[in-house]
């Protein structure tokens, strides 16, 4: 009997441990299940509705840009299109078949539509045809009956109401490439475009603005349901640019008289871009709506480069235009600013001689700085590269902008070059030699500049040495781009004057280079300086041969080039102008010069503030026209 209660209280013993083993088990089993009901009821409830929600992003509509006056740049315009959902007819092909009876739906459409066939899910709805008209839109809707799957709706395109005259600074939008396709879930919308070029690419984030959200719910095979909620996209900052729509056009129209050239007209203090133009130019609105093949290709083959920028990626040879910086570097280094040196058409150095444009008929005899700046004498600053060395010459470059880039807010800004005895034993592990500095300072060798630096230098001359850089963009909504006080460069007044007075004589001394440019109209003027640049080294065969420009093929011929300022008592507005393989900067340049440089100076707008004064200027006094482009004369560049 003893044994049997001990048995009976092991088998107790036991129990109770496995009981107590149970009660903990289901305690433990308990609380998981309430945290997890009670703490973690939002993330499981999150998980779930993943199954059953799906999320659309709705695209932004992009920020206008505007010029200074609030004259429209690039908008967004109603886009019609026309859609086709697969599992809807039986025929996608018949359908798009009878479609394209009624709108413009070619062969290219339709072989990218039954190409994402099997790329999306048969309720998908597949893009045929954007930028449709009114009517097309209107014929579509009227046969819907007779075209199973397809669908209408309005969206946005972009639009440049300036088109070619401003395409070369705003740029266009297209498509994502899969090269440009990030993180961003909004690159994946089917047609969604971003910035390509200029000012649209530079910008496009700010200009993108931010993509709404639409919930729906789903069935299993991911087809919508219903809508769950909305999140409104945020349309993108609106951008407004510093450029003179009025001054723009005008600009451009003037430069279509050329085969390729390019001007800017900028403000001497400011740094504020009023006009950038690069011509030939192409219309950025077919590339909004898809470029045709064959335009593209034309394009790509015109030797002008019309999709080429040549503001800030054209690097040509400065030619004359670059003696200013020679003698600022000069006068800084020390050289006596009443220094004569007497030409006689050439210059000997060693056993070679370098010529002056004026070598066919006796040279310009004694001149200074103010004379050889006004007659362009090569000879004289082949002497006072001699006297500084190349080293000083480039410094000063640089310190007028050249050889480096500016920062500016176009992407493709090309750096120039101005070579210095450190660059050449850099490059080619050869030392400097005496007779390269004389070439450089003339602006040939191996210097050259993009006209955005070339009137970035002349500003900095004629604005009393202050270190200004250009400006393009004015305000991003209604943020204001602060622009920054220019430093001083630390230039001497007397130098700086003598430059300027040799500047004005060019176009305004009797024996000045582009004395037939002038400015005759009270109280306009202008100052400047001419250039021509090789394309090519002159032999003395092809020199004795004197042949004319004509008989030159036109990509042979010299770059043609003219750095301007006005009004030369208060200079304002400096511009920069280069007229490819023009010959002769006097006679191809000097002329536009004076038109653009009028313009700016009777718009004058650095003293419009407000829209409304740009009104009434424009009421007050009608827009000058384009002069007509004066007859050649042969001229020294």
């Amino acid at each position: 009997m003893n044994r049997d209660m001990e048995r009976y209280k092991e088998f107790s013993r036991r129990a109770l441990l496995v009981g107590v083993g149970q009660a903990a088990l289901f305690a433990v089993l308990g609380a998981r299940l309430a945290y997890l009901q009670v703490h973690e009821n939002a993330k499981f409830q999150t998980l779930s509705d993943k199954n059953r929600i799906s999320t659309r992003l709705v695209p932004a509509g992009r920020g206008e840009i505007m010029d200074r006056f609030g004259v429209p740049l690039a908008i967004n315009i109603q886009n019609f299109r026309a859609f086709l959902v697969p599992e809807q007819t039986d025929d996608v092909e018949g359908t798009l078949d009878r479609l394209s009876k009624i709108i413009p739906v070619t062969d290219d459409d339709k072989q990218t539509v039954l190409a994402q066939l099997d790329q999306n899910r048969p309720f998908t709805p597949l893009l045929v045809k954007e930028n449709l008209t009114w009517n097309d839109m209107a014929a579509v809707e009227l046969n819907l009956p007779d075209l199973p799957g397809v669908s209408t709706d309005e969206g946005e395109a972009r639009s440049y109401p300036l088109s070619k005259a401003t395409a070369h600074i705003i740029g266009y939008v297209g498509r994502v490439s899969e090269a440009e396709m990030t993180d961003d879930p909004v690159m994946s919308i089917p047609g969604f475009r971003i910035g390509k070029s200029g000012v649209e690419k530079k910008f496009d984030s700010e200009l993108r603005g931010v993509a709404g959200q639409i919930q729906e719910e789903v069935n299993v095979v991911g087809r919508a349901i219903r809508e769950l909620s909305r999140t409104e996209p945020k349309k993108g900052h609106r951008l407004t640019l510093t450029l003179d729509a009025d001054i723009q056009m005008q600009c451009q129209e003037r430069l279509a008289q050329e085969k390729s050239a390019s001007a800017i007209v900028m403000d001497a203090h400011t740094g504020e871009v009023y006009a950038l133009c690069s011509y030939p130019s192409f219309d950025p609105n077919l590339f909004s709506s898809g470029i045709p093949a064959d335009t593209w290709e034309d394009l790509l083959a015109d030797e002008a480069n019309p999709l080429t920028n040549k503001i800030v990626a054209g690097q040509y040879p400065p030619g004359s235009t670059f003696k200013p910086i020679t003698a600022m570097a000069a006068l800084e280094a020390g050289v006596d600013p009443n220094t004569h040196v007497f030409c006689p058409g050439y210059y000997t150095f060693g056993d070679r001689r370098f010529h002056c444009w004026s070598w066919n008929r006796g040279g310009h005899g004694s001149v200074n700085f103010e004379s050889a700046l006004c007659q362009s004498c090569d000879t004289f600053f082949y002497e006072m590269g001699h006297r500084i060395g190349v080293d000083a010459i480039a410094k000063m470059a640089h310190r007028l902008g050249l050889g480096q880039k500016l920062g500016f807010e176009i992407p493709g800004e090309a750096p120039g070059l101005v070579p210095d005895q450190a660059w050449k034993l850099r490059v080619s592990k050869q030392p400097w030699q005496q007779g390269e500095t004389l070439n450089i300072a003339i602006g040939q060798g191996q210097t050259v500049a993009t006209p955005l630096q070339l009137a970035t230098m002349c500003a900095r001359i004629v604005n009393g040495g202050k270190a200004v850089k250009p400006v393009l963009v004015r305000s991003i909504e209604e943020e204001g781009n602060q622009v920054p006080v220019p430093e001083t460069l630390g230039l001497r007044k007397q130098s700086l004057d003598i430059v300027v007075r040799g500047m004005d004589m060019v176009v305004n001394d009797p024996r000045g280079t582009a004395k037939r440019s002038a400015i005759t109209e009270a109280p306009y003027s202008m100052g400047g300086k001419t250039g021509s640049a090789q394309v090519r080294r002159i032999t003395e065969a092809m020199r004795a041969e004197n042949l004319k420009p004509t008989d030159i093929p036109w990509k042979f011929r010299d770059h043609a080039l003219f750095i301007g300022f006005g009004p030369v008592d208060a200079p304002q507005y400096v511009t920069a102008v280069v007229v490819e393989h023009g010959t002769h900067g006097a006679t191809a340049c000097g002329p536009i010069a004076h038109d653009i440089l009028l313009a700016a100076q009777k718009r004058n707008p650095s003293k419009i503030h407000t829209v409304d004064d740009a009104v009434d200027e424009a009421v007050a006094k009608k827009p000058p026209a384009i002069a007509a482009k004066p007859p050649h004369h042969k001229k020294a560049g």
